[in-house]
């Protein structure tokens, strides 16, 4: 296994071929508390990740034993004057957009607590699987603020409106068992397992063709609410890049000689 630091408190870890990469939140004193040092690392690894075309599957994941993520350091943030939380503000959306904004298809391998910013952070991933000791919930509302990290967002879009209004006015907490029924989470594993399996479903989609996997990510994240016949535009626009690539060529081929793809990734 190879791994690469970012600050200290985040590392981006790969095996094998490489195509599928682990971005570690590893801030486990803390239960991965998002510090602005911590915010800032994920930015950065998230650009490296981004920009690395060797690249075709993310794992958002944690060291921490109890946590996901616990959200934003709340301690840090105390002591933070007005100008201060001004400037903070574009490192912690750099954070939550970089995850967001990752081109190639991401899952949230989450346990313990996932609230707030943790769980804002999971909603940027594409698929979450969770495991039984999972909980989950934006409770900012509970202490004057507002779920800021895309939560007001992503959550409605997941859930729909009514059930993410109840949930962010609220702020309760929701137990894996729930979260699942509620769609607030896609899998639900036994505990200790949601790191082996959100890898174990990278590696079979990192067995697609990466510029597949791109395409059909931009089309899903770009003709999500946008009427039908804008939809599709997106999605021949996605097409053509695809159609006469190389990995379409390799593809086709591949199926026919029934053997095993060799992605050229182009």
């Amino acid at each position: 296994m190879s791994e690469q630091r970012f600050g200290e408190f985040v590392a981006v870890r790969r095996e094998g071929d490489g195509h599928v990469a682990e971005l570690a939140m590893d801030r486990p004193k803390a239960m991965n508390a998002v510090s602005t040092e911590m915010a800032r690392s994920l930015g950065a690894a998230c650009a490296a990740l981004a920009a690395d075309p060797s690249v075709r599957v993310v794992v958002l994941s944690s060291t921490a034993e109890r946590a996901f993520c616990v959200g934003a350091d709340l301690k840090e943030r105390n002591s933070l004057s007005d100008a201060e939380l001004v400037r903070q503000r574009p490192t912690t959306r750099g954070a939550y957009g970089g995850v967001l904004e990752l081109p190639v298809p991401t899952i949230a391998a989450v346990h313990g607590f996932a609230l707030g910013g943790g769980f804002e952070l999971a909603l940027a991933c594409d698929v979450i699987v969770a495991d039984e000791s999972a909980v989950v919930g934006l409770p900012e509302v509970s202490v004057g603020v507002i779920p800021g990290g895309g939560g007001t967002q992503l959550l409605p879009r997941r859930v729909g409106a009514a059930r993410a209004a109840e949930l962010i006015f609220t702020a309760r907490r929701v137990e894996a068992a729930e979260a699942l029924s509620l769609g607030l989470v896609d899998s639900l594993v036994p505990a200790g397992q949601d790191r082996a399996e959100a890898l174990a479903l990278a590696a079979r989609m990192a067995a697609n063709s990466p510029v597949g996997l791109r395409a059909a990510k931009r089309a899903l994240r770009l003709g999500h609410g946008m009427d039908l016949a804008a939809g599709l535009e997106i999605e021949d626009a996605a097409w053509r890049t695809v159609a006469f690539s190389g990995d379409r060529a390799e593809g086709v081929a591949a199926f026919n000689e029934k053997r095993k793809p060799n992605w050229p990734g182009e």
